[in-house]
């Protein structure tokens, strides 16, 4: 499977056109998530939730406040966990996919945490989608109608291909691309993209983020409770697991 994945994405990165639509600088201010997915160039299948406030791809350094208690912070039924569900710590990921820094931590960060962590049954970690555009949105879509033993394996086709189809001229033809390749058929794909149910539901998730944990920027963490916004580095995560995981 890892070898298919890796050949996926060298064969989506060859295959899709690059267009102009998106910069990757990381310090653009973007619409606020639900105003960008409605707006942008890629229809929605439903009108949209209330606006709510603005959300960027973060650069700054991690700064950390305290999670509000609420069940939120607790593993919901449609979430994406990797790790064991008995693991001793859980982080909490939202990310955008069409976020460079999100791209990044997916790349060189999380295998490392994997296999310190996240192997050894010390940390699970949830995905939650925060998506910044349009894009972002039928991305995270097309991810939710893999199986979910796959799930993980998309992600990371699609961060690792995210400059590719996050600026090609036709993004629903290079998600449709890649979706092929992940073994879904057209019929398949655009019944994904048809489900209003799912699109509400993420968007939910979204504003649910940033009413109860305050997220304004992407990646976040929530670790243990406590919140951290910013792309953070191994080193800094295993400053933060050690001391949650004294024994470790």
């Amino acid at each position: 499977m890892r070898n298919f994945w890796a050949g996926a994405a060298v064969v989506v990165v060859l295959g899709v056109a690059v267009g102009g639509w998106q910069t990757f600088g990381g310090n653009e201010e973007p619409e606020s998530p639900i105003s960008a997915v409605a707006s942008s160039d890629v229809t929605t299948t439903e009108t949209p939730p209330a606006t709510v406030t603005e959300a960027t791809a973060s650069t700054a350094p991690a700064t950390v406040q305290l999670a509000q208690d609420t069940d939120q912070a607790a593993v919901q039924p449609d979430d994406r966990v990797l790790g064991e569900a008995d693991a001793p710590v859980t982080i909490i990921e939202y990310a955008s996919l069409t976020c460079p820094h999100c791209a990044s931590f997916h790349s060189e960060t999380l295998p490392k945490l994997k296999s310190e962590y996240i192997d050894k049954g010390q940390v699970r970690l949830v995905f939650r989608d925060f998506p910044l555009d349009q894009r972002a949105l039928r991305a995270s879509m097309l991810a939710r109608c893999m199986p979910e033993n796959r799930y993980f394996s998309m992600l990371d086709v699609l961060f690792r291909t995210q400059r590719d189809w996050a600026t090609a001229e036709d993004p629903m033809a290079a998600l449709s691309q890649i979706a092929r390749l992940g073994g879904m058929s057209q019929e398949e794909f655009d019944r994904c993209m048809a489900n209003e149910a799912m699109v509400e539901n993420i968007l939910t998730g979204l504003q649910a983020a940033q009413s109860e944990f305050d997220i304004r920027s992407t990646p976040s963490f929530i670790v243990d409770g406590t919140t951290h916004a910013g792309a953070l580095s191994f080193e800094q995560f295993d400053e933060i697991l050690k001391d949650l995981l004294p024994d470790s």
